[in-house]
């Protein structure tokens, strides 16, 4: 007799990492595997799995239609990849489970600081965690100084806001770089921007909080994760060699021993849980230091199946509390590229 089917549903099935991790969690063939989104031709929707069109998490219905979702399809895991979501979720968590359903959520209270880089960097201070040396700006009038105390223009350092997502806000202020050598030498959407075009562009204004952080010139690297209830149970580190748009399009996979560790000591300050992704980029000396926390599964995650890791079925178990970590065998030093690809429909859908 076969193992009963577990009902897994995906949001953000038309989210940039969606596709690969439906096709990942679908590797597994006692999940049954339902998706959904907002957009009724999310790219998620024709892989062959039922669909559900959603409202959206800022709607004040988003969490009774979830709910009522759960128990008609009788989910047993609902995995969230939108990060906007995970906050109601995080709110209604008891809700969920009275249905019969986990979600891959962790608690609000961490929430709170891995989506805001403010935070997280006061609160790793805080357990002496090293971080990167830096400033808050509230106001236009503070960024030439916050720059000058971090050493530039003798040093190049990094503007973003405290909460953003995608690269958004995210500028490499140099002098070494100009107004016309941006126009003419750089590609457009160069990260890189000069202190008087920001000021510029700034002043007069109202601005979201803004993060100015010293620069770290060295390698980058993600790190996936599955974390219980603030342990990590497994961490896997790429070095990111290649991105369009913020999104790592071609990497290597390196049991990097300085990485984990640095990994298992910002991950042991809070009580995450799930699949939680990490950057982190080399200072001027060598040592890694964090530049943020995604609080779920990360896109790109999916790339570790060449390593023998499925992450995504991962997660899964871990919500179910079948993960074993004494299980795993990951191949290391293998490295990836990605590449779009096309799925196709009928226009009357």
């Amino acid at each position: 007799m076969g193992a009963a089917m577990i009902n897994v549903f995906v949001t953000g099935a038309g989210a940039p990492g969606g596709p690969g991790i439906i096709k990942a969690l679908a590797l597994e063939p006692t999940y049954h595997i339902i998706t959904g989104d907002t957009d009724p031709l999310a790219a998620g929707r024709f892989l062959g799995h039922p669909f559900h069109r959603l409202p959206k998490a800022t709607d004040e219905d988003y969490i009774p239609f979830m709910l009522d979702l759960c128990r008609r399809e009788k989910i047993r895991v609902l995995f969230p990849l939108v990060t906007m979501e995970l906050f109601k979720y995080a709110r209604h968590l008891a809700e969920f489970r009275s249905a019969g359903t986990e979600v891959i959520v962790s608690e609000q209270v961490y929430l709170d600081i891995s989506n805001n880089k403010r935070k997280l960097l006061e609160h790793l201070r805080d357990h002496q965690v090293p971080i990167p040396e830096f400033h808050v700006v509230r106001h236009a009038t503070e960024l030439t100084d916050a720059c000058r105390a971090l050493g530039y223009p003798t040093r190049n350092v990094v503007m973003k806001p405290s909460v953003s997502n995608g690269s958004r806000g995210v500028r490499i202020i140099s002098e070494s770089r100009n107004d016309f050598d941006l126009l003419f030498n750089e590609k457009p959407g160069s990260l890189y921007a000069s202190l008087d075009s920001l000021n510029g562009m700034l002043q007069g204004r109202e601005i979201p909080e803004l993060l100015i952080t010293e620069y770290l010139p060295g390698e980058e690297f993600t790190i996936d994760t599955i974390v219980s209830k603030g342990e990590a149970r497994l961490i896997i580190p790429r070095r990111r060699t290649r991105m369009i748009g913020g999104i790592s399009v071609r990497g290597e996979f390196v049991q990097h021993q300085d990485i984990i560790e640095y990994s298992r000591q910002v991950i042991s300050t809070m009580t995450l849980d799930g699949p939680i992704g990490l950057q982190v980029k080399a200072d001027h000396e060598g040592r890694f230091r964090i530049l943020e926390i995604n609080p779920r599964i990360q896109g790109t995650s999916v790339a570790a199946l060449g390593t023998g890791v499925n992450l995504p079925v991962l997660a899964v178990k871990n919500a179910l509390g079948s993960f074993r970590a004494e299980d795993i065998s990951i191949k290391w030093d293998v490295g990836f590229v990605r590449y779009y690809t096309e799925l196709y429909y009928d226009i009357d859908i």
